[in-house]
């Protein structure tokens, strides 16, 4: 990753030139084999990361012995940011690679220091994560609020949208039993979904690919059109 790349992660963009060697410099790379585990919670974080290739699940297991997906970590998104404004910085949830993954990590430590010694860079990073925030907050009201169908139609719309493809299909990150538990549904409910849009005429579906046929049609599901 390169100075300008670097820039494009939300928590480093608002860093000046000599900022951004320093994190640079913090930099290592990380590989994980499907199923292994990056960290559990309660670990001491001494990093944050950004994904470069593959699937990172983060979760939690409750008293019952039940899984609970917290979030599914893409290529190009950053995770465990959050864990260096704690009071106790320890891992809040545990991280498992879903595939054969490609990590970078970088020195917490050295985050922090800097934001010590410059109240600018922590006023303008401040409005950074306000951002992010407002963002997380939208998606656990839509998880909150929105029927199945809707949770189903904007998650394919989603990732249609951070699609770098040209085509219009979707790649499931995760099994649809993971999709499943991230969108708060049953697996049988996401099947369902997934025949009622194929019905519909508004997708086909292959494996873990989603072709979108009709993407007015889906967007009826969410009574924009």
């Amino acid at each position: 990753m390169d100075d300008n790349e670097l820039r494009r992660l939300p928590l480093l963009s608002e860093l000046d030139e000599q900022q951004i060697g320093r994190m640079r410099d913090t930099r290592r790379t990380f590989s994980f084999a499907a199923g292994e585990t990056l960290f559990h919670m309660g670990d001491q974080c001494g990093n944050f990361y950004y994904l470069d290739s593959g699937t990172v699940k983060l979760f939690r297991i409750s008293p019952s012995g039940q899984e609970k997906i917290v979030e599914i970590i893409r290529p190009g998104q950053t995770f465990a940011e959050a864990v260096m404004f704690f009071a106790q910085p320890l891992y809040p949830v545990n991280a498992e690679a879903l595939e054969d993954t490609m990590l970078t990590a970088f020195d917490s430590a050295t985050f922090m220091s800097m934001l010590r010694e410059s109240t600018d860079t922590c006023i303008r990073l401040l409005g950074t994560l306000s951002m992010r925030l407002h963002h997380r907050l939208n998606e656990i009201d839509a998880l909150s609020l929105q029927n199945s169908m809707l949770r189903v139609v904007n998650y394919l719309l989603r990732r249609l949208e951070d699609s770098a493809s040209s085509e219009a299909a979707v790649e499931l990150e995760a099994s649809k039993k993971v999709i499943a538990a991230r969108l708060s549904i049953q697996p049988e409910t996401f099947s369902r979904v997934l025949h009622a849009l194929t019905d519909s005429g508004a997708i086909a579906v292959d494996g873990r690919t989603i072709r979108i046929t009709s993407e007015q049609t889906l967007r009826h599901f969410t009574g924009a059109v």
